[in-house]
């Protein structure tokens, strides 16, 4: 996990939610338990649990009471929602910001996403 980055929760939410796009972790399958995440991890169990609780309040894992935490069908989908959602913002705005800062016009930028899109095999 990445320190310098998110909260640890929040990093321990985006691993499971990255896992459930991934497919690694499909829809219905149960979810590593709070002690499992902790132990992996080297982390606290209350912020193992505080990373699953952001994911069972954005309704993308479902508690079942004695038996664990499990993936609703449709978390997928509903994980990539909010993540297009958020694109914007978390991306584009502050690319755009930082290219009007370097005095780069509008064809430059877009010559540069097309060069990396293309070195990704995005296009």
């Amino acid at each position: 996990m990445d320190e310098a980055s998110a909260p640890l929760f929040q990093q321990v939410a985006d691993l499971i939610a990255d896992a459930i796009v991934d497919g690694s972790l499909p829809e219905g399958a149960q979810a590593p338990s709070t002690n499992e995440l902790a132990e992996f991890h080297h982390i606290n169990p209350a912020t193992a649990r505080k990373g699953l609780t952001v994911l069972v309040d954005q309704e993308v894992l479902v508690k079942r009471r004695g038996v664990g935490m499990f993936v609703q069908h449709g978390a997928r989908e509903k994980i990539l929602q909010l993540r297009r959602a958020a694109f914007v913002s978390a991306y584009v705005v502050p690319m755009v910001d930082e290219a009007v800062k370097l005095g780069m016009d509008q064809q430059r930028v877009r010559t540069l996403v097309d060069q990396v899109a293309e070195s990704r095999g995005l296009y």
